[in-house]
Order: structure tokens, then C-alpha cells, then sequence
């Protein structure tokens, strides 16, 4: 009987999971629950109680399996603060806009791009501009408190031991030198540096399972739980387990709420050269080294273009019929103008606009599918990626996304990996870095149409936003 060992939690910004490894690498079960984001005193919120209480009830499920380790994976551009042994306050959504005057004294002080790499982001995706304006809503927590990163938080609630890690310090917040290693500049001056919890490596063992939670959910009291790591970077950790592209370039595209572009460079990171205003940035990985890298709200802006009843790109039963209507989507020239995420993204300033939009359903999802496409395309040359690309997350499934971008870059190869293979496959791989992929990639191969007169023109359209 195969049994799991280890259980990876990831709590995304669109849905949180949890799933059951084995020993050798076989995913045994996933459990998935929406994400609401809460408004508490006004603001919106993370629903950190509804998680936690969800999670209690997913680790339950696995009373009777050995478990022996837990790992907690989360989005960037979020922190919790933990004061005498508690949550301080509900953490800050980075979507909830800011006072603008607290928000604009802030970018006034923010460090260089040419220090962090952090591109200077609305609302709180800048997680300096949030600890900033939580200093006016909480002195007094902010002061005294511990502050850890969004993953690291749920190795707290799990250990009950607070600690930090560089995937999120490294992660567009203007906290962190990608090239020096240490704190920003900013986070020195303001003395998070300090507040922050003591630095560990994502793999680092923090404690065992916290006594309650292993009554709560009959999880061994022995369960270790792991420090973890930004969700985009354990992608990075999962693609590099696959022997295709042991010793090459590559770029790794992780879909989901945002489509983020990591490219695994050979060469010295000349941060100077990404655009900065095009949302480009430098992450950190697992191992501290910097990642240049690109992204856009690329499942949010696929959402409000197909809107909530019209279907899904990713649904694997309608993948044929949206190849089937490619034609007729290249033949009407209808397409889709960025960007439906002001502010973010390669074309952060362009008016979202639907030109010729087709009425027949499976054209306009398949003209939306050739929109994500062109716009990841655009982030893609950006960072100068090269050699081959992998696509993982929820949209390698759309068939028609992933071949326009085999189209569109015959430069590249062009992957797919399993839905196995992501996010909690990087995160399992902390705890056995020579774990690798059960199923190989699978290549991409191009549309049958030639593209080029359209991508032309949708070029010609959105020069003015670059």
C-alpha cells in the first residue's frame, strides 16, 4: 500500500490546496477550497480564519496516513504580524487601495529598481507600501509584533515558531537587494529589518506539529513542518526537477490568478537592462539566487474577458472545438487590446478593448486564449528568455494558449507539464531536492495556421501602451 509522507499547503491568492504525497513523488490525494477575501473595519482582508479552519479540517482527512512532513506555500506581496503568540490583526489584501497621501509619501522613499528589482506596483503589490500604511492603522502591533512573510506565516500556525525566507522578501516588495543578498535600504531605514522574524532556508525544519493542531486533526505530534516558499518560486523548484532541461536555459510560465515568467538565466543578471515599468522584476529563489522575470494578471484578465458564465479556456473538454475556431478568429481578425489590469503587466497603461468581438462563443474564448498568448509572448521578450519555455498552472491545459505560443516563439520549445507537476510538486522537492517528476514533459507543437498578419496587427495596435 502506497501511503503519503508529506503534505504541501498552498494558499494562493485565487485558491488555497492541500495535497497528500508519497515518499516517491505520487500524488495521492488534493483538496481545494475558493479563497473570499474578507472585509473587516472596512478594509479587505486575507481570510487567514477561514483558511486556518478549512485546513484544520483538510489535515484531518489524513489521520491515518504516516505523515511526516507539512509544507507551506502562499502567494507574494503579503505578511502577518504575530504578537504574544497571536495573530496581531487580519492581513491586508494587496488589492485594498491605500490613502493616497500615505501611498504617495511612500513612493517618494521606495529604494531604486536598480537596488531591488522591485518595480514600483499600485495598491499593495509593493509589500513595503504595506507594512507602511499597517505602521498608521496598528503602532502599536507594528512595534512590538513579529513580522513574517505569507508562507512563513503558516508554518507559524502550524510550529507555532515565526521565521522569514527570501522568496517572499525577494518578491516585489521593495524589501530586499536581489545581488547583495541582505535587506533593502528602505527596510533598514525603517528597521523591519529588524521586526521581520530570524531568516531561514525555505527547506529549513521549523518544529513539529503544534500540540492542539495534532489532537485537532490526528496528525502525528512528530509531523515536521518546513519554513516554505513563494508559490511562483516553488514552480521554479518543480521545473527543475525534469531531466529535459537539466543543464539548459530556461523560463518557467506559472498560470494561475498571474501568469509569472521565471527565466533560469546562464548569464550575469544585468538588472538594469528589464524595463521596470513594464512589470518586469528580479525574484529570488529557494537558494537566493536572482530570477528575472515578467508577469500580468493573466487568469484574472482571461475572468473578466469571458466573464463567469461563458466557460473556461482550461476545460479539457472544449479543447477541440476552441481549435476548431481559430480560423474563423484569425479570419475576422477579432482580438482583444491590453490590458484588463491597469497598472500591471507589459502594456501596464493600455485601454482594454475588444476589436471585431465574435458572437459565437467558442471564437471569442479562443480570441482570448490568442490574447494571453500575445501578452505572455510580450513578457517573454522582455527578459530575453531563450531555449526552452515550461508552462504550468491551471492554463497548460488550454490547448489553444499553449500552441499559439509554440507559434509564436519557434525559438523556443515549448513544454507542458501535468497538473501534478506544480506548485506542491516544487514545495515536496525541498524535502528531497533529487525528487523528479513521475511524467515527463510533453512538447508543444505550433498551431496549423500561419499567425503572423494577425500578431502584426494586434502589434500595431498596442505599440502606443509599450
Amino acid at each position: 500500500m502506497v501511503e503519503g509522507y508529506a503534505v504541501c499547503i498552498d494558499v494562493g491568492k485565487t485558491l488555497s490546496k492541500v495535497t497528500l504525497w508519497s515518499r516517491e513523488g505520487t500524488l495521492l490525494d488534493r483538496q481545494v477550497r475558493p479563497n473570499a477575501a474578507a472585509s473587516i473595519e472596512g478594509l479587505c482582508r486575507l481570510d487567514a480564519a477561514g483558511i486556518g479552519a478549512w485546513l484544520m479540517d483538510a489535515l484531518a482527512r489524513y489521520a491515518s496516513q504516516p505523515v511526516e512532513f507539512i509544507v507551506p506555500v502562499a502567494h507574494g506581496a503579503a505578511a502577518a504580524v504575530i504578537e504574544d503568540g497571536a495573530l496581531a490583526f487580519p492581513p491586508i489584501d494587496y488589492e485594498q487601495a491605500q490613502p493616497e497621501d500615505i501611498y504617495a509619501a511612500y513612493r517618494a522613499e521606495r529604494p531604486t529598481f536598480a537596488e531591488t528589482g522591485s518595480p514600483c506596483l499600485p495598491n499593495g503589490l509593493n509589500l513595503g507600501a504595506q507594512l507602511n500604511w499597517l505602521e498608521n492603522l496598528y503602532p502599536q502591533a507594528m512595534e512590538g509584533g513579529t513580522i513574517v512573510p505569507w508562507p512563513q506565516y503558516w508554518a507559524w500556525f502550524l510550529s507555532g515558531r515565526c521565521v522569514s525566507e527570501v522568496t517572499s522578501l525577494g518578491c516585489h516588495s521593495d524589501l530586499w537587494s536581489p545581488l547583495t543578498g541582505q535587506f533593502s535600504s528602505l527596510a533598514r531605514l525603517k528597521g523591519w529589518d529588524q521586526r521581520f522574524a530570524p531568516l531561514v532556508e525555505a527547506g529549513e525544519i521549523v518544529g513539529q506539529l503544534r500540540a492542539d493542531i495534532a489532537a485537532k486533526t490526528g496528525l502525528p505530534k512528530t509531523t515536521k513542518i518546513l519554513a516554505g516558499l513563494h508559490d511562483s518560486n516553488a514552480a521554479l523548484m518543480a521545473a527543475r526537477g525534469f531531466p529535459q532541461i537539466s543543464g539548459r536555459e530556461a523560463t518557467v510560465l506559472s498560470t494561475g490568478t498571474w501568469f509569472i515568467a521565471m527565466r533560469m538565466a546562464r548569464e550575469r543578471i544585468e538588472m538594469e537592462r528589464l524595463p521596470e515599468a513594464r512589470d518586469c522584476l528580479i525574484n529570488v529563489d529557494a537558494y537566493s539566487a536572482p530570477v528575472p522575470s515578467a508577469r500580468f494578471m493573466g487568469g484574472r484578465e482571461i475572468k473578466t474577458l469571458i466573464g463567469e458564465a461563458t466557460g473556461r479556456i482550461d476545460d479539457k473538454a472544449i479543447q477541440s472545438a476552441l481549435i476548431a475556431a481559430v480560423p474563423q478568429v484569425l479570419g475576422e481578425q477579432a482580438m482583444v487590446l491590453p490590458t484588463c489590469a491597469p497598472g500591471c503587466g507589459p502594456f501596464p497603461h493600455g485601454q482594454s478593448e475588444w476589436l471585431n468581438p465574435p458572437a459565437d462563443r467558442n471564437a471569442r474564448l479562443a480570441a482570448v486564449c490568442l490574447y494571453a498568448a500575445l501578452v505572455t509572448d510580450a513578457s517573454l521578450r522582455l527578459i530575453g528568455s531563450t531555449d526552452c519555455l515550461i508552462v504550468e498552472g491551471r492554463f497548460a491545459d488550454s490547448e489553444v494558449f499553449v500552441r499559439v505560443l509554440a507559434s509564436l516563439r519557434p525559438d523556443l520549445q515549448v513544454f507542458v507539464a501535468d497538473a501534478e507537476t506544480d506548485v506542491s510538486f516544487g514545495a515536496l522537492r525541498l524535502i528531497d531536492p533529487e525528487l523528479e517528476p513521475e511524467a515527463a514533459l510533453r512538447p508543444v507543437e505550433p498551431l496549423d495556421h500561419d499567425l503572423s498578419a494577425y500578431a502584426e496587427k494586434w502589434h500595431s495596435h498596442v505599440e502606443a501602451f509599450a
